[in-house]
């Protein structure tokens, strides 16, 4: 099973079944922190920075201070906020702390720390970080040590991963019962550093959201028979490349090419004789292309002539899986008619939008979109009724019965042109494989993302890297991960 993620709500509800739990969930979030705390600084002697906030958040770092001056270490707590105004159980926590002959400061005293931990704020925070609170984070991110972040950094909003004003820029992560997808996409990822999951023993049955894994589409990684012809493995369409956008259509098909279809046919609306450094692309007029697809890609380089857009409107009537990106995209938004039209198909369909193909989509702003990247795909996906991919920093992959995933892998490498014309390629190729539609498009996000990653470890990127190294990167970790399941 691929780690759960919630948002606030659905965390909310799993505390407050486990409210009454033996020990209690702070007591078992701050034992969690405190060994996580001695796995980053096995030395006891070593200067320790716990900075505890004014919620509960706080109070399981009072608990870890608690547990690790019992093991012999020193933690130096300052506590932000008013302690006669803790909620319940963090108050306890104080009084514990206390009890043991702890001490809290009001200011971090200036130091040359081995650890901070930030214990400032949690899940529930919702207004932008300003006066006192922006003053302690503007102090931490400052220390120039390790910081561990409790739950979430503080200043990052847990359910959209959205910076509220400011954050922590934090070294690792740890956090509670299950992910929150703030920690994964928009900004999570630049101030969340190393992420661990405790589940502090509770189990999150049918949980709303999770990270995009091999796991889930490994049953389709299977070695091809050697008997094998071009035949077996489908046949790609591809619509794009109107006049001065060739490009990307070709980088879509040599995509494809990569990811093992038997033969890609490239309509374009350019004629080209032939791809010079892709000779094995079967460049075709656009409409010869709908009797031999067995999967259907449209939309790279595709323009928005009335001839892109009668191609659009046969390819939704045609029933077999198809992937809509870039052009096809904004013509939908501009044709309610083909809005609705890709509602009702029978067939697999997948949309690839990046975040300002969305907002164009859902008729609102970028802004809005990456404002809650989660709940915009899922209402991409529940309005056209397809498979969507939403583009960016934690690709977010959602159903249109409220599913979703989120994707970890890639680096900024892929913000470059024609990355996306390349991910088209990829999925579609699964897709005429005979993959399931969501397995294409999970299996095709994640490898795309992991061959970035992979050209970056070899020295290619991420400043520089461009479309095309993609393909042989992700056909290279395709035949890894398919010799891997094999032997499994």
């Amino acid at each position: 099973m691929t780690p759960p993620i919630l948002r606030s709500p659905a965390l909310r509800a799993v505390e407050a079944r486990h409210a009454d739990s033996d020990p209690p969930l702070m007591e078992r979030a701050g034992a969690a922190l405190a060994a996580e705390i001695q796995r980053m600084l096995p030395d006891a002697g070593a200067p320790l920075l716990m900075v505890a906030g004014p919620g509960n958040n706080g109070g399981d770092a009072l608990v870890a201070a608690r547990l690790l001056k019992g093991k012999g270490m020193a933690p130096v707590v300052v506590l932000a906020g008013d302690p006669e105004h803790l909620p319940g159980d963090a108050r306890a926590a104080l009084e514990a702390w206390l009890t043991v002959g702890g001490k809290t400061l009001g200011e971090i005293p200036a130091h040359d720390w081995a650890l901070a931990v930030d214990g400032l704020f949690g899940i529930g925070l919702t207004r932008p970080i300003e006066g006192r609170a922006a003053e302690l984070i503007g102090r931490i991110n400052r220390l120039g040590c390790p910081i561990l972040a409790v739950d979430v950094p503080s200043g990052l909003c847990a359910d959209t991963g959205r910076v509220l004003g400011m954050a922590v820029g934090a070294s690792r992560t740890l956090t509670f019962i299950a992910g929150k997808p703030g920690l994964y996409t928009g900004d999570g990822p630049d101030h969340c550093g190393e992420i661990r999951i405790d589940t502090l023993g509770l189990v999150c049955e049918d949980p709303e959201g999770g990270l995009v894994e091999p796991q889930l589409f490994r049953s389709h990684l299977r070695p091809r028979p050697r008997n094998s012809h071009k035949g077996r493995f489908g046949d790609v369409g591809m619509l794009g490349g109107a006049p001065g956008m060739a490009g990307a259509a070709l980088l879509a098909g040599r995509a494809a090419l990569g990811l093992g279809a038997g033969k890609v046919h490239v309509g374009m609306l350019e004629a080209l004789p032939v791809d010079p450094m892709q000779p094995e692309l079967m460049l075709r007029t656009p409409d010869a292309v709908f009797d031999l697809a067995t999967a259907l890609a449209v939309g790279p380089g595709l323009g928005d002539s009335d001839r892109a857009r009668a191609l659009l409107r046969r390819s939704i009537d045609i029933a077999v899986p198809l992937v809509l990106d870039a052009d096809a995209l904004n013509l939908l938004a501009r044709h309610p008619v083909l809005a609705a039209k890709v509602s009702r198909r029978s067939a697999p369909t997948i949309v690839t939008p990046h975040p300002a193909e969305a907002a164009r989509l859902l008729g609102t702003s970028t802004e809005a979109v990456q404002a809650d990247r989660v709940a915009s795909a899922v209402a991409l996906a529940r309005r056209s009724q397809a498979l969507v991919a939403l583009k960016g920093c934690g690709t977010v992959v959602a159903r249109p019965d409220g599913r979703w995933w989120i994707n970890t892998t890639g680096n900024a490498g892929l913000a470059t042109a024609g990355s996306g014309d390349v991910l088209t390629g990829m999925i579609t190729a699964l897709l005429a494989q005979a993959w399931p539609a969501e397995a294409a498009l999970l299996a095709a996000t994640h490898l795309h993302g992991c061959a970035a990653d992979d050209l970056v470890a070899a020295g290619t990127g991420p400043i520089g890297l461009t479309a095309g190294e993609i393909v042989g990167a992700a056909r290279a970790r395709l035949n890894r991960w398919v010799a891997g399941a094999a032997d499994t």
